[in-house]
């Protein structure tokens, strides 16, 4: 993003995610359902869904998703951490004044927690390029974290998922540049929303399919007012993805409108960590902005990215990012990949148990088992408080 006052380009320096260590086969939730498994697998284009243990929640995950970044570049000119989720734990304080703590940052740091459905989190890169292209010596730590689940037995069961990802905006940034150019779009919709009294959301999924392929359009028509690229410049496009296809059907739509040709190839590179994890949400754009980069064959260096951001209710938007020189060698590739990897697959049985995650409304303390893989983990809730703790030292 360039700055007219100082003419600095501003971006993504670092990306890094983070993922559970458990996960359920969709084949085991096909034979609950009684459904060929082809229908999530061919369907869906959704092979698994990232579990969290009872002492994992949206902080632990962000915290881990965000050290390594931090061991590598260290804390020194972050003065803000922007919080993205729609997972809430609190109706007050915000998720991210645990990670601030569990991380060590600075006590001169503003944190917010933002939410607008799967949205957020670009919201939080657009105004954290927008404080750092005023104050370039800083850097903003952008983090989204979110655990995505339904009702049993529900339709959207199958697009269930977790993660989070981390990203640290700068100056001459080693990965991706953003183009000041954005086309948005909002529209008062129902079409997924949790209430304060729900633990999971109201979808209306047929619904929402439409009104996210309809604020795409308009987004890209905005995009093309303001001056955005053409179509034919970009070698990758990153969909929002509630789940794989939808994004596949994201990229034909959108080659429709530019009279483009609807290569999938330009979206597929994105599409294989979303396969591995399912839904994350506010972190969903993202986790496949990483799997871009870290799946695509060919060069990107200098290369525009197209990136479409949707959250129901709706908000949406498009913008572009430019792949910096070098960038291969500051991509955590192998250990995003060791992550994924190094899971276990578990039965419906303990899926069904891990759901049923403590919830002490009546303040009384409960002790969380140690099911964490990363060195964070929410140790114990206490007289409505949560007890976060790093479980290395």
């Amino acid at each position: 993003m360039t700055s007219g006052a100082k003419n600095v380009k501003v971006g993504i320096d670092s990306l890094s995610f983070f993922v559970p260590g458990a996960y359920l086969e969709l084949e085991a939730l096909a034979e609950r359902h009684g459904v060929n498994p082809d229908k999530f697998e061919v369907g869906l284009g959704q092979k698994k869904i990232a579990l969290t243990g009872f002492d994992e929640d949206v902080v632990t995950l962000a915290a881990e998703a965000a050290l390594p970044i931090l061991d590598a570049e260290g804390v020194e000119g972050i003065d803000t951490l922007l919080f993205a989720t729609e997972t809430g734990i609190d109706q007050s304080k915000a998720a991210g004044v645990y990670v601030h703590r569990l991380l060590n940052l600075s006590p001169n740091c503003r944190t917010v927690e933002l939410k607008q459905a799967c949205y957020s989190a670009t919201a939080a890169l657009q105004m954290a390029c927008g404080y750092v292209s005023r104050n370039p010596e800083k850097k903003v730590l952008v983090v989204a974290s979110d655990v995505s689940r339904y009702d049993l037995d529900s339709a959207a069961e199958a697009t269930q998922g977790c993660g989070a990802v981390a990203m640290l905006v700068s100056v001459s940034p080693k990965l991706l540049t953003l183009d000041p150019v954005a086309g948005c779009f909002t529209e008062d919709i129902m079409d997924f929303w949790r209430p304060n009294y729900r633990k999971t959301p109201l979808v209306d999924g047929k619904y929402s399919t439409l009104r996210y392929l309809n604020a795409l359009e308009q987004c890209w028509k905005d995009y093309q007012k303001n001056g955005g690229r053409a179509y034919g410049e970009f070698v990758q496009f990153c969909y929002h993805l509630p789940f794989s296809r939808m994004g596949e059907k994201g990229h034909r739509h959108l080659a429709k409108l530019a009279n483009g040709e609807p290569n999938l190839d330009r979206c597929k590179a994105s599409l294989v960590y979303n396969r591995e994890v399912g839904n994350c949400y506010a972190a969903s754009l993202y986790m496949g902005l990483a799997s871009a980069l870290e799946n695509t064959e060919i060069d990107l260096t200098g290369k525009p990215i197209g990136l479409y951001s949707y959250g129901s209710g709706a908000v949406a938007e498009f913008f572009a990012a430019e792949v910096q020189p070098g960038y291969g060698d500051h991509l955590l590739k192998k250990r995003h990949k060791a992550l994924l990897d190094d899971r276990k697959a578990v039965s419906y049985d303990t899926y069904l148990s891990l759901r049923a995650v403590p919830d002490p409304q009546d303040g009384s303390s409960v002790e969380m088992p140690r099911l964490a893989r990363g060195r964070y983990r929410l140790a114990k809730i206490d007289k409505h408080k949560r007890h976060y703790v790093n479980a290395s030292s």
